[in-house]
C-alpha cells in the first residue's frame, strides 16, 4: 500500500518523517486521532529491517493509544513515534534533540514519552527542545519510570479476570507464567509474590531471570516451554504478537493477561478464536493503560497516588468488557473496541474541537473524564 493508503485504512489523521543528517535521525511520528485531545504516546527506538516495517509499527501502535486512552477515560488522542537505530551505538543527546524540536514543530498535536529502547535520561534531552513531552525524571518534577503503575493496572485487570473466572480474585496459590522481566514484569511478579501466587517466569534474557531469582521465588521456564507449562494465567509481558496462528492453539490457560503491547497478531481473528477456545483475554490496551496514565497525570502535576488510584479503575474497566463480552457474544477485543469508539463518537458529535484545545501552554488541565 502506499502511504495515503495506510493511513486511510484505519483512519490515521498524519503522519511525518524526520530526517536529521547530523545527528543520523531518522524517526516517523503517527497522529491517529485527537478528537478526544492532543495525542500522547512513546517513542520506541529499535533497528527495524526498513522503513515499511518501521511505518507498518508506529501506524499499529498510533491506533492502539486512541483506543487506551478512551478507554481509560483520558482525554487524550492517540499518537506514537519511532526511531529507526540501535540503541546501543545510535544513541545521542544531538539525536534526541533533534527528535524533539519535531516533536516540537507539531505544536502540542503529538506529545511525546518514553517508550521500548528509550530512557528517562533520553526524554530529558528531548525536554530541552520542546515542552510536549512527559516520562521526565522526578528531579524534574516529572513522573520518571511509568513502569510500577502499568504493573499495578495488570495486576488489578488479572484481579478482575480471576473474579470472573473462578468467583473470587484472589490470586493465591494460582499458577501465574509471567513472560517478560523487564521493568513492567519485574514489577508485576513483585505483586504477585505478595499476594501468594505460583510464579512462573520466561525471559530470553538469562541475566534477568537470575536477577529475579535471588530477589523472589519462583519456577524458570524456558522459552521453547513457554506454552508446554500448564498454569491458570498466562502473562505476556515481553514484545508483541506472541499470540498468532500457530500460538493459539496451544494456550490451555484459562487466562491471558499480560502488559505487553499487541499481544495478538491479528487483534480480530486471534481474539475471537481465544473466545472460542474459553479462554478470557485482557485487551492489552485496557489492561497495560497503567503508563499511559501515569505520564498523563504528569501533564496537570504529577501525583504517583493519583496515578495509582486512576490506574486501579482498569479493574472495573475490564469487569465492563467483560460483560459486554457476554450479553452480546463478542470477544472482549471487539467489545473493548466499542466501548473506546462509544465514547470518542460521543465527544466528536459534542465537538470536534473543546474550549481552550489550542492553548497547550505546558502542562494541560483537561485530562479526566470528560
Amino acid at each position: 500500500m502506499t502511504v495515503f493508503e495506510s493511513l486511510a485504512q484505519n483512519d490515521h489523521e498524519q503522519v511525518v518523517f524526520c530526517q536529521d543528517k547530523e545527528s543520523g535521525l531518522k524517526a516517523i511520528i503517527a497522529i491517529h486521532n485527537t478528537v478526544l485531545g492532543p495525542s500522547l504516546g512513546g517513542v520506541r527506538m529499535l533497528p527495524y529491517n526498513n522503513e515499511d516495517d518501521a511505518l507498518r509499527d508506529v501506524l499499529r501502535l498510533s491506533r492502539g493509544m486512541t483506543y487506551k486512552a478512551a478507554v481509560a477515560g483520558l482525554n487524550l488522542g492517540g499518537g506514537k513515534a519511532v526511531i529507526i537505530g540501535q540503541t546501543c551505538v545510535g544513541k545521542s543527546e544531538l539525536l534526541f534533540r533533534a527528535f524533539g524540536r519535531f516533536v516540537e514543530g507539531l505544536g502540542g498535536r503529538y506529545i511525546t514519552a518514553e517508550d521500548v529502547g528509550v530512557t528517562v535520561k533520553d526524554m530529558e534531552y528531548v525536554r530541552l527542545e520542546t515542552q510536549y513531552v512527559c516520562g521526565i525524571s522526578e528531579s524534574l518534577r516529572g513522573a520518571g519510570d511509568p513502569s510500577p503503575v502499568t504493573a499495578h493496572g495488570v495486576y488489578v485487570g488479572m484481579k478482575a479476570c480471576a473474579h470472573e473466572v473462578w468467583g473470587s480474585d484472589s490470586l493465591r496459590g494460582k499458577k501465574i507464567l509471567v513472560q517478560g522481566l523487564g521493568k513492567v514484569g519485574y514489577n508485576l511478579c513483585q505483586h504477585l509474590v505478595n499476594e501468594g501466587a505460583d510464579l512462573y517466569i520466561c525471559d530470553t534474557d538469562d541475566s534477568r531471570v537470575k536477577l529475579l531469582l535471588r530477589n523472589m521465588p519462583a519456577t524458570m521456564v524456558r522459552p521453547e516451554d513457554l506454552f508446554n507449562t500448564p498454569v491458570d494465567i498466562f502473562s505476556p509481558n515481553a514484545l508483541g504478537a506472541v499470540i498468532n496462528d500457530k500460538t493459539v492453539e496451544l494456550i490451555t490457560a484459562p487466562i491471558v493477561a499480560g502488559g505487553a503491547n499487541n499481544q495478538l497478531e491479528h487483534e480480530d481473528s486471534h481474539g475471537a478464536r481465544l473466545k472460542e477456545r474459553g479462554i478470557l483475554y485482557a485487551p492489552d490496551y485496557v489492561i497495560n493503560a497503567g503508563g499511559l496514565i501515569n505520564v498523563a497525570n504528569e501533564l496537570e502535576g504529577y501525583s504517583r497516588d493519583r496515578a495509582i488510584k486512576h490506574a486501579e479503575s482498569i479493574y472495573s474497566v475490564i469487569k465492563q468488557i467483560i460483560q459486554t463480552s457476554k450479553d452480546q457474544n463478542i470477544s472482549t477485543t471487539e467489545a473493548s473496541g466499542r466501548l473506546a469508539e462509544q465514547r470518542i463518537n460521543k465527544i466528536g458529535h459534542l465537538s470536534r474541537y473543546y474550549t481552550g484545545r489550542s492553548e497547550y501552554s505546558g502542562r494541560f488541565s483537561f485530562l479526566y473524564n470528560r
